[in-house]
This record gives C-alpha cells, sequence and structure tokens, in this order.
C-alpha cells in the first residue's frame, strides 16, 4: 500500500470513528429510577449518571426519583409523561414484574420500550450485629418453631426479596405464604427497619447491604450464589442446607412513542456504557454481574420471566403487609373508591333533602346537584394519575361544593385546595399510602 493510500485509508478510520462517537454522546439523557433513594434502582441510575458523563456518552444525565408500588407508579408516571421522548431512560427488572402482578398494575412492562437488560445481583440474608440469631441454623430453626414470629424486611411487595424469602420457605418444607414479609419502598428505608430491629432478619442485594457488612453493623447469614464469590466470606444456602440459588436482574426500557431512530440510539449509547472501563469499574465494585442483552433477545427474555414471575408469586401468594401503612396496597384503589361511593351518596341525599325543604337555599336544582357531583367524581378518577391527587382532589371538591351553593366560587377554590392538600398529607405523611 503507497503512503498516500495509507494515509487516506487511516483518514477515513478515524473520520469513521468520530462519527460513531458523536451518533453515540447526547447532551441529555435522563434517568429515571422508580424507588426511593438508597435502593437498588436509585443506585444503579447513579452509577450510570457517573459513568455516561465520564465516558462523554451524555453531557448531562440528572437522576429522578418515583417510589411507590414496586415501581409501578413510575412506570405508570413514565408512560403517560414521557411518551415519544428519546432522550431519558427508566431503570426497571425483576422487582417491577413482580409489581406488576402482585399490585395488578393495568400497566405493564409490554407498554414501554424494552433497551437492554443490564446487570444480576445475588441477594444476601442478614441479621442486626446484635440479633440473637447468630447464623443461618439458628434462623431456619426459629422460622421452623414459628414461621409467622420471624418477619422478613425486604422491597416493594412481590420483588426479588419477597420472593427470596418464599423460596428458602418452599426449600425447607413450611408453606410460602406463612412468610411474614414486610415491605418497604427504599433501601433507606428497609435498611433503618433492619438495622433497627424493627424486623428480625432482612433481604437485599449484595451491594446495598455491603456498607453495613463491612462496618460490622450487619451480619450475613447467606448469599443466593450457587457457589462462593471470590473475596467474599458469606456462604451460600446451599452449602448449608437449602437448595436455592436465585438472581435478581435490572434492565433498561424507554417511554413508548419513540421512533425507531431514538430506540437505535439508546441501544447504541447503553452498549457503549457498558463496554465503557468507568462502567466495568463499577461492576467490580458492587459485586454486579454483567448480564448485558438488548434488542429482541432482551424483549423475548422479559416475557419468559414475566410468565415465571407470575407462577413463583401465585405459588407464595401476593398477600403482604405494608410498612407503616395500616392500608394494604392493593386495598387502597378499593378504598378510594369506596369513599367515592359513600362520599357522592351522602351529597345526593343532603341535595335532595335542601330541594324538598321549603327554606332550601338550593330548591329546584336536585338534578343539577347530581350531574356536578357526578362530573367531580369522573374527573377524579380521570386526573388522578395524569395531574396528581391534589388537582384531582380539589376538582372534586369545588364541584361537590357548586352542587350546594353557587355564589362563592373563589371561596370555594380555596376551600376545596386546602382540604385536598390536607387529605394528601394524612395519605401521604401519616398514613404512609403512595398516591398519584
Amino acid at each position: 500500500m503507497t503512503s498516500r493510500a495509507f494515509a487516506a485509508a487511516l483518514i477515513t478510520a478515524l473520520g469513521i470513528s468520530l462519527s460513531t462517537t458523536h451518533a453515540q454522546s447526547l447532551t441529555q439523557l435522563r434517568l429515571i429510577a422508580p424507588a426511593a433513594p438508597g435502593g437498588g434502582w436509585d443506585q444503579t441510575a447513579r452509577v450510570m449518571q457517573q459513568a455516561l458523563q465520564r465516558e462523554g456518552l451524555a453531557r448531562l444525565a440528572p437522576v429522578e426519583n418515583i417510589p411507590g408500588a414496586a415501581g409501578t407508579i413510575g412506570l405508570a408516571r413514565f408512560i403517560g409523561a414521557e411518551r415519544g421522548r428519546g432522550d431519558v431512560l427508566m431503570v426497571s427488572g425483576l422487582i417491577m414484574l413482580g409489581g406488576i402482578v402482585t399490585h395488578q398494575s393495568p400497566v405493564t412492562l409490554r407498554d414501554v420500550v424494552p433497551i437492554a437488560r443490564l446487570t444480576g445481583e445475588y441477594e444476601v440474608i442478614a441479621v442486626p450485629a446484635a440479633s440473637p440469631l447468630r447464623s443461618l441454623q439458628d434462623l431456619i430453626a426459629a422460622f421452623r418453631a414459628q414461621p409467622g414470629s420471624i418477619s422478613w424486611g425486604g422491597g416493594s411487595a412481590g420483588g426479588s426479596d419477597q420472593i427470596l424469602a418464599g423460596l428458602v420457605a418452599d426449600a425447607l418444607g413450611i408453606e410460602p405464604k406463612r412468610v411474614n414479609y414486610i415491605a418497604f419502598s427504599g433501601g433507606g428505608e428497609s435498611m433503618s427497619a433492619i438495622l433497627g430491629g424493627t424486623v428480625s432478619v432482612g433481604i437485599n442485594g449484595y451491594a446495598e447491604f455491603a456498607p453495613q457488612l463491612e462496618a460490622g453493623t450487619l451480619r450475613a447469614l447467606a448469599i443466593s450464589s450457587a457457589d462462593r464469590l471470590a473475596g467474599i466470606n458469606i456462604p451460600t444456602l446451599r452449602e448449608q442446607g437449602v437448595d436455592v440459588e436465585f438472581e435478581n436482574w435490572r434492565s433498561l426500557v424507554a417511554p413508548p412513542g419513540i421512533t425507531p431512530a431514538d430506540r437505535a440510539r439508546l441501544e447504541t449509547v447503553v452498549r457503549s456504557l457498558v463496554q465503557s472501563p468507568t462502567w466495568r469499574e463499577s461492576l467490580a465494585r458492587y459485586r454486579w454481574l454483567d448480564r448485558h442483552l438488548d434488542g429482541e433477545a432482551f424483549a423475548r427474555f422479559v416475557d419468559a420471566e414475566e410468565a415465571r414471575v407470575r407462577s413463583i408469586l401465585k405459588k407464595l401468594g401476593t398477600g403482604v403487609t405494608e410498612t407503616n401503612s395500616i392500608v394494604p396496597s392493593g386495598a387502597y384503589p378499593r378504598l378510594v373508591l369506596a369513599g367515592l361511593i359513600l362520599f357522592g351518596l351522602a351529597a345526593v341525599g343532603r341535595a335532595w333533602r335542601s330541594d324538598r325543604s321549603p327554606h332550601g337555599a338550593s330548591s329546584g336544582i336536585g338534578a343539577t346537584s347530581m350531574v356536578l357531583i357526578t362530573i367531580g367524581v369522573v374527573l377524579h378518577l380521570l386526573l388522578a394519575e395524569r395531574a396528581g391527587f391534589v388537582i384531582s382532589a380539589t376538582v372534586l371538591f369545588w364541584c361537590t361544593a357548586r352542587a350546594f351553593d353557587h355564589r362563592h366560587p373563589v371561596r370555594d377554590g380555596i376551600a376545596a385546595l386546602a382540604i385536598s392538600l390536607a387529605s394528601y398529607l394524612l395519605f401521604a405523611r401519616v398514613l404512609q399510602l403512595s398516591l398519584p
């Protein structure tokens, strides 16, 4: 090859390389973690944020947390608010599949665009350092003697932590539905409960437990890998007589409605991410397993996993205790519907009595009152997920006020907003219920 031909080939190669790098880099790539800070999804999103920016794959990669109901609240908002946007990804995975089944979610992973599976992680069973349960055999003995006396704390209902607890019970010959599982919406809440002794034993990924294990505030009883992991002195379940091997996995999805070009670009960025030195260092640091899979192979994997999770949860049962909540998460929609029905009946009765009273200030408007109340209820149900509880409830209360007295719209609007805010604080802060 002549020097001129060699130079031309070199320039062409450099041009291809530069154009590929340019195509892979984004001005901004927003990352949604559908859980509270401190858990695996949040940790994954923040590690991605650092790697994307350090490797020049995205100039900005802001992370947003949307906690609640094993990620299904975040999934619903992701589908509704981000439709068609090619600059946002949401962390997902096995836990979300379990949440979709457990909460009977109207939205599923089939409503989003699968981009890639990222990582796998083994689960650790641990207790506080001061726990009387010194070993897995102590836990097994106590669990067999009184299954209900052992409370298992972990992530969202139907997720990988609950699945592992049920699989352990099944392997020990204990009815999985007898597992007293306490669900927490985020890793921070779960860790506080485990360290504080609120639950008997905790389950989480190794990366989430690692700092506390190294500090000596937690004691690991077992890990769910098939064999011991190099550099981690934690015995497996199998070597201690419990025939269970289990791996959690995490992935990325894009919103519906994106173009084929957007999907290809996102897949390319993720492919570059998982091959980058920064990401490889993170895998080693957090003991994550490289499980990268994209394209149609990943889509088929998700379908197969959904069928597997449904089969497991059917066997384990889906009834769980939601921490800090007097109403189980699955009962909340029924509670709201019952409240709306009772509220509507009471309001209609009030309007009917006013119409029949000779001194009623709103005589002759019974039909109008019922129409306004019905409109308020319908708008509340339609707006709850799209606009949030406060706005939808304000509309409901304002329409109801208009049914009785149409003379003070501004005053009624202020009162409706105040009642809605107070209701939100009661449900979300005091009762710790997940609201849209």
